[in-house]
């Protein structure tokens, strides 16, 4: 009987899983692991995009279809927002390495196909955006229903996928870690960037902040004014830090929001004001600088980190939080992911490209089905 049967064989991270029409995985392969297969079960596939090998090429191809857990929720993915983190992964950079082969993608929109019989807050049908280490540049992902937000049908699927990262990132920023107030003044560095719009946004049209955008050209300088800003810098052809206080009368910024790192942080922590706050939020410009820690005393400022990934595992509530605002403030028009570019999940690898290569400004999605 076995000889009938065709088999195919799909390399995991921890081991060698034969496929049969017999033979369903209790998860995707290219995600998070497997655990024992189920007997009896017709196999269904779906288009995954593949890391094969740190530094090449992703190959879209289909995988089987996993079993569906009694907590668990299958999604049909809609979009995927695209991040400098899943390019990282894919180049063996990021700092939570991957084992070979995964699905990168860590941001999705999409609606439930199905959910577990334990599962009752989601049902089929609704829209909802969900993150993820890995995995959601496929047609398919299995989520955690307590990972997943309901979306009302005005917001697009393409602007549902724009916000986890993005949106909580901002709002985590602005919010929590600065504490910004009413009035006060925001530096944001790579403003034309997904994150960078994203700070402007919330700090403009949330918390009624003045955002001085500092970005690479007049171009994405324009974008950011556009979304808010009142004030663009130009720093690939001015002096950052003295363009701040040029438009702070010498007062300074009381609150710095980078993701730059390098000569540009150096450049905006001494642009802050007495008791001013810098928020760490990444390191796009490849160096990692290190902190006068005189400068913090002379001034009082408090330098703060931000991973908001983290705050899944260390503070589930206040990661909650994050996204739950994010869906609020887009379903009552008060802010407006910018979506730099489209492209179809055959075309991830262009995608990853138009990122590296810095020709994006906001968030780049994959549309998937």
């Amino acid at each position: 009987m076995l000889d009938s049967l065709k088999i195919k064989l799909f390399i995991t991270e921890d081991r060698a899983v034969c496929m049969t029409q017999l033979f369903c995985c209790r998860r995707n392969p290219f995600g998070e692991g497997l655990q024992s297969p189920s007997f009896l079960q017709p196999q269904r596939a779906y288009r995954s995009a593949i890391c094969m090998e740190v530094n090449k090429p992703l190959v879209v191809q289909d995988v089987p279809s996993a079993l569906l857990q009694p907590h668990e929720v299958r999604i049909r993915v809609r979009c995927c927002g695209v991040n400098f983190a899943d390019i990282l992964a894919c180049q063996g950079l990021y700092q939570e390495k991957r084992s070979l082969p995964f699905t990168p993608g860590m941001e999705f929109s999409g609606d439930v196909m199905e959910t577990g019989k334990a599962v009752t807050a989601i049902k089929e049908g609704d829209r909802v955006i969900g993150v993820t280490g890995t995995s959601a540049m496929a047609e398919e992902y299995i989520a955690d229903p307590k990972l997943l937000w309901t979306i009302p049908k005005q917001v697009s699927y393409e602007d549902a996928a724009a916000l986890p990262v993005s949106y909580g990132t901002a709002i985590l920023a602005l919010e929590h870690r600065a504490q910004t107030q009413p009035g006060e003044t925001v530096l944001v560095t790579a403003a034309a960037g997904a994150t960078g719009l994203a700070v402007v946004d919330v700090a403009t049209h949330i918390l009624k902040a003045k955002v001085i955008a500092a970005a690479g050209s007049d171009g994405k300088c324009n974008l950011a004014l556009q979304k808010g800003a009142f004030h663009g810098v130009n720093y690939s052809g001015t002096n950052l830090r003295e363009e701040v206080k040029k438009l702070t009368v010498n007062k300074g910024v009381d609150v710095v929001i980078d993701t730059v790192g390098g000569d540009i942080f150096k450049e905006a922590l001494h642009s802050l004001a007495w008791e001013g706050r810098i928020v760490v939020v990444g390191f796009a410009g490849g160096t990692i600088p290190s902190i006068p820690a005189n400068l913090l005393l002379l001034k009082n400022i408090s330098a703060l980190g931000l991973f908001w990934g983290r705050y899944r595992e260390q503070d589930f509530p206040v990661f909650s939080s994050t996204l739950s605002s994010a869906v609020l403030y887009c379903q009552e028009g008060r802010i407006q992911p910018h979506i730099g570019a489209v492209f179809r999940l055959e075309e991830v690898n262009e995608a990853f490209a138009h990122v590296t290569q810095r020709k994006s400004t906001g968030k780049v999605v994959i549309s998937i089905t």
